[in-house]
């Protein structure tokens, strides 16, 4: 039994994770921590999407059907992450203005929610990075005893 595409959205998660807060620690130092979530160089959600989408590629071929379906899957990540969310972020720091002039005490909502197309794109490396490492040890996620 082949489990690497069960693993391979964690792995995607993970590096794109630690590379993220590896660079807001470098970038900002102890605020690095507030940081964590949305946003941010590289986009996890892009980078676990295209990791399983060109695991799929290697595995399956350009031909398969299942790589079309995940192609399409990863276009509408990467339009939600760049339009929609960037789109909630101004609503957000819209919002957070007008509560403070009207002064209500209100917990400031998060602004920072979409990505940049280099964000995206960052993203997309680590998701194909870690595709194909887990595509070129493929012996480490097959089991055989089931």
């Amino acid at each position: 039994m082949d489990i690497s595409y069960v693993c391979i959205p964690f792995i995607a998660w993970v590096s794109s994770g630690c590379v993220k807060f590896l660079i807001n620690s470098i970038r900002f130092g102890n605020k690095s921590f507030e940081l964590i979530g949305y946003g941010g160089f590289p986009s996890t959600h892009t980078s676990i999407i295209t990791s399983v989408s060109f695991l799929i590629l290697f595995k399956e071929s350009f031909e398969s059907p299942v790589f079309g379906l995940a192609i399409t899957c990863a276009l509408i990540f990467v339009m939600d992450a760049t339009s929609l969310r960037k789109r909630i972020g101004q609503h957000a720091k819209a919002l957070n203005v007008v509560n403070e002039k009207l002064g209500m005490n209100e917990e400031s909502l998060r602004e920072r929610m979409g990505h940049t197309f280099y964000e995206v794109l960052g993203g997309a490396v680590v998701g194909l990075s870690a595709a194909y490492l887990v595509f070129m040890n493929a012996k480490w996620f097959h089991i055989t005893n089931i």
